[in-house]
Formats: C-alpha cells, structure tokens, sequence
C-alpha cells in the first residue's frame, strides 16, 4: 500500500450526486410547487394546470432532473471515481449513486407533473 499518496475523500465520485441534489431540492423548495389536489388553480374545473408558479417549470425541472441523474452517471465513469476503491466497493457506490439519482429524479417529477391533471 502506498501510505504517500493521499486517502481520498468519501464524497469521491458522489459530488454530481450531492450537489445536483441540493441544487434541486433548493430549486423545488423555491418554486414552491403545489402538492395537493386542492391547491391546484384548476380544482373543481377540469383541464390542466401547472404545479408550478409558471408553466414552463413543467419542462424545465424535468430536463433539469435528467441532467442531474446523466451527470451522476457521467462521474461514475471517470477514473477518478474508482481511485482509491475496490472494484466492489466502487460498484456498489456507483449502482447506488445512479439507482437513487434516478428514483428520486422519477418521484420528484412525477409527483408534481400529475397532481394538477
């Protein structure tokens, strides 16, 4: 083992993962959209009406979660990565960093893109 080169950091390969996260979670909690069926500006009427406080949020955060989960992906393939890790412990951390970028991206889309329908 080679004690000169130094340790790497556990967010390693997890830094898309976290910061996009934040960055969404942020950006959700900004946009403040609408999470029940009663505070939809269409209720009681029929149509459809955006979740959010302008419609165009409806196509922007979903392309914003897509990037977010192609750059987890994107990071787990550079070498840089898997420096400092074994194979194992290297895939595992990379499968869980895409598989819960991509069903927290799914949930968080699909629970405001349905709610006002």
């Amino acid at each position: 083992m080679d004690h000169d080169q130094a340790r790497s950091s556990p967010l390693a390969g997890l830094w898309a993962f976290v910061v996009g996260g934040l960055l969404l979670t942020a950006l959700l909690i900004y946009l403040d959209p609408v999470s029940t069926q009663q505070d939809c500006p269409n209720y009681g009427g029929s149509g459809n009406a955006s979740a959010y406080p302008s419609p165009i949020w409806d196509l922007l955060f979903p392309l914003l979660t897509l990037l977010w989960v192609g750059c987890v992906i994107a990071e787990q393939c550079l070498a840089e990565t898997w420096q400092g890790h074994s194979r194992l412990e290297g895939a595992v951390r990379a499968s869980v960093a895409v598989l819960v970028s991509m069903y927290a991206a799914f949930f968080m889309v699909l629970s405001f893109a349905v709610v006002c329908r």
